[in-house]
């Protein structure tokens, strides 16, 4: 590509509204363009990356035996009814009526419409495994878009869904697809580790999620410092402390005037954070449930919706439902007498002795309070790892780091087949639901996250996979007659050779042809200046060293060297 011929939309100063590097990079790049909040036009640079990405992405479902489809990103609400999901999912849904009045949604998954491909498609044992997946772009209402294309409105999105006769095949399909993941993401240059995660609106019996650490990750990631496990701290399980054995003594309450938090209560009873129990409330679909955790732990309120069965967001009770469970005001809730739909009892809490509590009386808390003799609940595993704390699989020590979503892998059993009645005639005879699985990668937000990993103070650094050309042609002075002459013939070179090439034919001082290079990321540079008379051009990587004087005729061995290099094929 000529750059006299391109459209060059590159910024000097950074926007106001950009808050991360890769938001930053891409706007001033001029690979994007706000267009509203959370909703973004890709412009040609932008382009030509998304397509590089989509192309690894679409190599590796063909190579793992995926077949590519394309749905309507315009769904029916009958498909999302059958499933249960129209009324679950939210106001992250983009709801609109047609001209009949009948409902649509603006498509944010597609396991409905997959399933209904099935069903209508696929009538016996001997057509499977299929795995279907698609290119395309989702639509979700964020209710708070930032960090540019990292949480957009408008994003695109590789799902694929897998139909499989029994566990045995979903196993196998899941695993092909673990596989195919992790080669992707080594293809785009990025460090991506997988981790366990909680399935959430999707569904499922176990899923997987490709992070890549990020200072600005919206997910916090648990790894432990001995073994290999990493988990989202949705999932993450915890251990707890050990408590030492005591005697059970009495239960006392005790008056706390203007103590309605752990600090303030630990400080004016002049006990540890750890002897005490703080109860929070929540409002459930209308129910009221009680959480009880260690007074210096967090509720996990993802482990809490699933555990009570949330069909939406969960939330903290209103005022009113708190007086209405406590008698009391806020700040002195406690599980003794409380009058509530579901207690769930943090196992740490149950194997503490004589703990303080709120005693559902305003300004008083109970001392010397024990699980199974003053209250009961359903015991599970309702709060935050932290930092330090044994790892539960191999008892070392966990770190938690900042994370951002790329991919997710589900295995959704029979959740969307029993509930569409997708079925198949097995080996027996039988109808059977589908065995399914759901693959998803944010496009899109894989192209950012890239940008946050290889980028430096001059601009974006991108690998050579993905890189929107591959080698900048910068003729010094574009009205040298001679100059121009070699700098074409080297870029015609290129583009025969099957390298993206770009040449700066722009009638621009060198120095702005450096800094759009530099901040573009294009990895290779050919600049052509006085040194032709000595049958000479400059060199060099955008991944740093020096400028390198070589012949002029060495340049098409050097990019291939580089290719080669990055395993990467030239045409």
């Amino acid at each position: 590509m000529k750059m006299s011929k391109m459209l060059v939309a590159t910024l000097r100063e950074v926007p106001a509204e950009a808050e991360i590097a890769s938001h930053k990079l891409m706007l001033r790049s001029g690979m994007i363009r706000k267009v509203a909040s959370g909703i973004y036009a890709h412009l040609p640079l932008g382009v030509k990356v998304l397509n590089n990405v989509e192309n690894i992405v679409r190599e590796e479902m063909n190579n793992s035996g995926a077949q590519e489809f394309l749905a309507s990103a315009v769904i029916p609400a009958e498909l999302w009814q059958e499933s249960g999901r129209w009324d679950a999912y939210g106001p992250e849904m983009f709801r609109v009526t047609d001209r009949n009045s009948r409902q649509f949604c603006l498509g944010p998954t597609h396991e409905e419409v997959f399933t209904d491909i099935a069903r209508n498609e696929i009538k016996s044992y001997k057509q499977l495994p299929v795995n279907l997946y698609q290119i395309q772009t989702k639509y979700r209402d964020e209710r708070r878009p930032r960090f540019g294309v990292m949480r957009s409105r408008e994003f695109i999105m590789k799902d694929a869904y897998s139909f499989d006769k029994d566990q045995e095949g979903l196993d196998k399909s899941f695993n092909d697809m673990h596989d195919a993941y992790v080669r992707i993401f080594n293809r785009c240059g990025l460090d991506a580790k997988c981790v366990e995660a909680d399935s959430g609106a999707i569904g499922g019996s176990n899923s997987a999620e490709f992070m890549v650490k990020s200072e600005v990750g919206e997910d916090d990631i648990v790894f432990c410092t001995s073994c290999d496990y990493a988990a989202n701290i949705e999932k993450a399980e915890t251990v707890g402390d050990k408590c030492e054995e005591e005697a059970l003594l009495d239960m006392e309450k005790i008056e706390t005037p203007n103590s309605r938090t752990i600090e303030e209560v630990s400080s004016f009873l002049n006990v540890d954070s750890k002897k005490t129990v703080k109860t929070l409330l929540y409002n459930v679909d209308g129910k009221t449930v009680a959480v009880l955790v260690r007074g210096d732990r967090e509720v996990n309120e993802v482990k809490v919706a699933n555990a009570s069965n949330a069909s939406t967001d969960i939330e903290l009770a209103t005022h009113e439902m708190v007086f209405e469970a406590t008698n009391s005001e806020t700040g002195f809730a406690g599980p003794v007498g409380l009058k509530a739909d579901l207690i769930l009892v943090d196992a740490e809490v149950k194997n503490m002795y004589n703990m303080v509590v709120g005693a559902n009386e305003t300004g008083y808390h109970l001392k010397n309070v024990n699980y199974g003799r003053d209250f009961e609940g359903t015991v599970g595993d309702f709060r935050n790892i932290e930092e330090g704390e044994v790892c539960p699989r191999c008892g070392g020590k966990v770190t938690i780091a900042r994370g951002t979503e790329v991919g997710h892998i589900f295995k959704l059993g029979t959740k969307y087949s029993e509930a569409m009645n997708a079925r198949f005639i097995g080996e027996d005879g039988k109808e059977k639901p589908f065995i399914m699985g759901c693959y998803g990668i944010g496009v899109t937000r894989t192209v950012a996250s890239i940008v946050e990993q290889h980028h430096d103070e001059f601009g974006i650094v991108w690998p050579l996979s993905v890189a929107p050309y591959h080698v900048s042609v910068i003729p010094v002075n574009s009205k040298d007659e001679e100059q121009m002459r070699i700098a074409t013939e080297l870029y015609e070179g290129l583009i025969a050779m099957g390298v993206d090439a770009l040449l700066d034919d722009r009638k621009e001082r060198a120095g702005v042809k450096f800094k759009d290079s530099e901040l573009m990321g294009i990895p290779m540079r050919v600049t052509v200046g006085k040194k032709i008379g000595d049958g000479e051009v400059e060199f060099k990587l955008r991944t740093g060293g020096d400028n390198e004087t070589i012949k002029i005729e060495e340049v098409l061995d050097k990019v291939r060297a580089e290719f080669e290099k990055n395993n990467l094929k030239l045409k």
